[in-house]
């Protein structure tokens, strides 16, 4: 993967200007066949998460037990409809990020969390290990207040065990998603077609408990 090396976010003014069509997907999961892109089953919620490079996070997520689908792309930035390679120059503001789709009677909220926080180093800041530059950074974006919640609580709790482990600051930015984009085609389920591809996801042996 081209490794960004920008440590800060552009402002608005700053930010390339992006286009007005999105990225055209197969509106199916490699892996379980289930659609990654909405409409969904009624009963099925979302959740969106940061870790590094999104190839090795979202097949974390989508190996976990009862996940209904994944899929990766880009929130929090200011570029609409953008391409990987305007990502990758850092004057984009958007970082990679893996969106989870599950059935919350099979799988909790609080077990997604628990496998974000345990999959990668929330301490690093704008980057996870090798991969540096403002597109790797940590982070946690919610759909609702019980998420938010959740997610804050989680934070706490983590940093509590950091501590007692004399590790450093959870860097994990927390906030309501903003608008997502789903990446470029050959992103998608990548480690499932490129079972030899490039994962540099790491966590710290840390269990949330």
């Amino acid at each position: 993967m081209f490794h960004s090396k920008k440590l800060n976010l552009p402002t608005p003014s700053d930010a390339l200007p992006g286009r007005d069509q999105p990225m055209p997907i197969d509106n199916k999961h490699v892996v379980s066949g289930n659609p990654i892109a909405p409409p969904m089953p009624a009963h099925i919620e979302q959740a969106l998460f940061g870790m590094g490079c999104f190839w090795g996070a979202e097949r974390r997520f989508w190996q976990y037990p009862n996940i209904y689908s994944t899929a990766v792309g880009y929130t929090g930035g200011f570029t609409p409809n953008l391409t990987y390679d305007e990502l990758c120059t850092g004057l984009t503001g958007h970082n990679e990020v893996v969106m989870v789709f599950f059935d919350p009677s099979k799988t909790r909220y609080l077990d997604l969390l628990r496998l974000f926080w345990e999959s990668h180093n929330p301490t690093q800041g704008m980057r996870q290990g090798n991969d540096i530059g403002t597109q790797y950074r940590s982070g946690i974006y919610t759909y609702g207040d019980a998420q938010l919640e959740a997610a804050l609580a989680s934070k706490q709790h983590y940093q509590t065990q950091l501590d007692h482990a004399g590790l450093g600051k959870i860097t994990t930015e927390i906030m309501p998603a903003s608008v997502f984009y789903y990446a470029e085609e050959h992103h998608q389920q990548y480690l499932a077609k490129e079972p030899m591809g490039y994962c540099g996801l790491g966590g710290l042996n840390l269990k949330f408990e």
